[in-house]
């Protein structure tokens, strides 16, 4: 979640997040989830998706987004002291928005892994 300082014109209380989902529409998607520490339940009402994600286990549920936009959702599971503040977003995008997205996304992981082993050289003095 996005602090509500941080948060820009247009943008939603307590529905923004710093990473949201991005999926291609007209493609269909297979999701599998899981959780680490308690449970939670993975809920996008507006695609009609509500799945628990069980610490230990896979679940798993099919999407297919017919047009583009903004999908939001939150874990519907009372998981603790911040239940009220795990909002969900997707972005469905078109293919080749969906494709620019992507490319954009491994040049910054690249940069950063290049930057992440330089600075590694520099601190072992080579």
């Amino acid at each position: 979640m996005i602090p509500e300082e941080d948060l820009g014109s247009g943008d939603l209380r307590l529905l923004e997040v710093d990473n949201p989902v991005v999926l291609p529409v007209e493609t269909h998607i297979r999701v599998i989830v899981t959780a680490a520490d308690v449970l939670h339940c993975w809920g996008l009402p507006s695609a009609a998706v509500k799945l628990d994600a069980c610490p230990g286990r896979l679940n798993q549920t099919s999407l297919f987004f017919k047009r583009e936009g903004n999908f939001f959702g939150q874990c519907s599971e009372i998981c603790g002291v911040n239940h009220a503040f795990m909002p969900i977003v997707v972005h469905a995008r078109s293919l080749d928005d969906y494709i620019t997205w992507i490319q954009t996304r491994l040049e910054e992981l690249l940069l950063f892994s290049i930057c992440v082993n330089f600075c590694g050289l520099l601190l072992q003095g080579i």
